[in-house]
């Protein structure tokens, strides 16, 4: 069947194979069947947290050798420890909390994957992760323990958004959903508003990117397949230096308490 993508690319659409909950892809290819990357993700996140479950011998995480070595702390980060801008987004502090966080993940992933296609869900993810990590490290306090992928997650109910906006279904469940969540995040102790709001920004940036700036930027003539792949990953290429950016410059700039570890 031929159809107009709603990234503006005319391409051939054939029906999705999974489930049959009336998913189409938004862009011209390559597009998911199943949600390889969202299984992969959970996997990786659970793995993680059992290993520093099995390290701290319990669930109080800060046992953990592992734990404590991939946290986001902001002296620490100042120190150079780059790499827990990242892999603070894939540990949790207890159960529920990787237990919500993953099925999130589930509901979220698994229809935004098709969507959009496996790369381009793994770049909105990946943004959303460091652009929550980017707002702990602008706003966040010296001395706090950051972890836990809501705020990739975050980052996918803002694709979400984007993609039932450009699909002119109602986003009022949607906008609903990420209000509740909002809220939720100021009232419960204990919870990192500033990943949440961090990850929802860069995330429907990136994805707005991705379906919505080949229409913007280019002409309907200039409009083919690569050029609009093209369009979106310049934006998401964008949005991670912006978060990086963002990251570095707070560290080398950070005068406050330090962290030593022992």
């Amino acid at each position: 069947m031929e159809c107009l993508r709603n990234d503006g690319v005319q391409r051939n659409v054939a029906a999705p194979t999974f489930g049959d909950r009336g998913i189409r892809p938004m862009v011209a290819g390559p597009v998911a069947s199943r949600p390889y990357a969202t299984y992969t993700l959970i996997a990786i996140n659970l793995v993680i947290f059992a290993l520093c479950a099995l390290q701290a011998g319990g669930f109080d995480m800060l046992n953990s050798r592992l734990f404590v070595d991939l946290a986001l702390v902001k002296p620490l980060v100042a120190d150079g420890e780059y790499w827990r801008l990242f892999t603070a987004g894939f540990l949790h502090f207890s159960i529920t909390h990787v237990a919500v966080n993953m099925i999130s993940l589930f509901i979220l992933g698994r229809d935004l994957e098709i969507a959009i296609g496996i790369p381009r869900y793994l770049g909105v993810y990946v943004t959303s992760l460091l652009g929550g990590s980017a707002a702990v490290m602008a706003f966040g306090p010296d001395i706090s323990i950051n972890a836990g992928a809501s705020g990739a997650i975050y980052g996918l109910m803002g694709a979400v958004l984007i993609v039932v906006l450009r699909a002119r279904v109602s986003p009022t469940p949607v906008i609903s959903i990420i209000v509740l969540n909002l809220v939720l995040s100021i009232t419960i102790p204990g919870i990192s508003l500033l990943a949440h709001v961090g990850g929802l920004l860069f995330g429907a940036a990136a994805t707005a990117g991705i379906i919505f700036a080949p229409r913007w930027l280019l002409s309907p003539e200039r409009r083919s397949a690569a050029a609009a792949s093209r369009i979106g990953w310049i934006v998401i290429a964008a949005l991670l230096v912006l978060a990086l950016a963002v990251s570095v410059v707070v560290a080398m700039s950070y005068t406050g308490i330090r962290v030593f570890v022992g």
